[in-house]
């Protein structure tokens, strides 16, 4: 089956009871006994949310898939499942704050070593002298820098451990870590996998035996995908290689514009060929993706606020992957529990502003955000 064909097809077939194109929502807490055992009780096993796992695993081509509450719910309970105390973490250092804060806050203290290693080469020497899971984004989430995977998967395999890639931003319509030797991925498939900003849900996919132990915990601890939310994503996924399409050629246009214009000091977009690694891009993903971060030339503390406020079509918002262009502020969103100190480590300025590029005419995107440029 053809990559575009599995986006429509994979994990679903017309439902034989009623020959509904569609898969159904089974809006049902529990199952009549004995012909519905296989599923018992919705915390545990839901038809719906079966047929997304399905869906999920065959486009990343792994053998099992499982589902979650939300982005983060996947990341926690497979961090949980695979690591105990006196576990070793390698974390990727400039990945989502919430993560972060998870390895920092809590892992930390119930006794796993965690190491947060930045770029790739410092992370494939932290790697080479042992570890347990190595945690890494394929694009990183706001600098956009391209994670080493192939690298990274012979060194874990080497040393005995799990590498599991947060694949949320570069989607598997650009990139599937499978073909690249990781053992797992997750996604925050209220993004671009659903596409339309009206679903929370995450998803995992990998080898059997890491999702059965993520599966497992995940029905003790609750974080439960409603089936509805799951119909929402499955929806979502069928137009993605359609979507991603778009707005792969949409970013492109409007990272160059940005890289252009006088008033921003640098663009993070892996498909200019002044990124740092647009060597390592051009090879390892289909298509440079929708998210790219840039730096506004300014000294003001309010320029990027202003220049948000500033923007007619651009919605400002915490968050990204849908059909609307949308901006953040990392700094005060999605990186706002990171220490100023912490942020400019790894490439969080406060000038840094976030962009998301949607489906929209991106001619129509560029003059909104020329128009907004006059504010600073």
């Amino acid at each position: 089956m053809n990559k575009d064909t599995q986006f429509v097809k994979a994990g679903e077939t017309p439902d034989p009871v009623t020959g509904s194109l569609t898969t159904p929502i089974y809006q049902t807490l529990s199952y009549l006994h004995p012909i519905g055992d296989k599923y018992r009780y919705s915390r545990e096993s839901n038809p719906t949310v079966v047929t997304l796992s399905n869906k999920i695993a065959q486009i990343e081509d792994f053998e099992a898939g499982s589902c979650y509450s939300s982005g983060m719910a996947a990341i926690t309970t497979l961090l949980l499942a695979l690591l105990k105390p006196g576990s070793t973490l390698v974390l990727q250092k400039d990945v989502f704050g919430r993560t972060v804060r998870f390895a920092k806050e809590f892992l930390s203290k119930w006794g796993v070593n965690v190491i947060m290693p930045l770029g790739n080469e410092r992370l494939l020497e932290v790697v080479s002298k042992g570890c347990d899971m190595v945690f890494v984004e394929s694009v990183t989430n706001p600098v956009l820098r391209v994670t080493d995977i192939p690298s990274l998967a012979k060194e874990a395999n080497r040393v005995g451990a799990y590498l599991v890639v947060d694949n949320t931003i570069a989607t598997p319509f650009n990139l599937r870590p499978a073909k690249h030797g990781a053992h797992a991925v997750v996604h925050s498939a209220s993004k671009f996998l659903s596409g339309h900003n009206d679903v929370v849900a995450g998803l995992l996919a990998g080898k059997k035996e890491v999702v059965e132990k993520a599966e497992e915990l995940r029905k003790t601890m609750g974080a439960v995908l409603d089936a509805h939310a799951a119909y929402l994503v499955i929806r979502g996924i069928k137009s993605l290689p359609s979507r991603m399409s778009t707005i792969n050629q949409n970013a492109m246009k409007i990272a160059k514009f940005l890289e252009k214009h006088p008033k921003v000091e640098r663009v993070n977009y892996p498909g200019l060929e002044s990124h740092p690694d647009y060597a390592l891009a051009k090879t390892l993903l289909n298509g440079y993706g929708g998210l790219m971060s840039f730096v506004l030339k300014s000294n003001d503390s309010h320029a990027p606020e202003r220049f948000m406020s500033s923007l007619k079509l651009v919605y400002p918002a915490n968050t990204l992957g849908a059909a609307d262009t949308i901006i953040s502020h990392p700094a005060t969103m999605s990186h706002r529990n990171l220490s100023e100190r912490e942020r400019e480590e790894i490439g969080v300025s406060w000038s840094l502003l976030r962009l998301s590029v949607g489906l929209e005419d991106p001619e129509d995107i560029i003059q909104d955000l020329e128009q907004a440029f006059s504010s600073i």
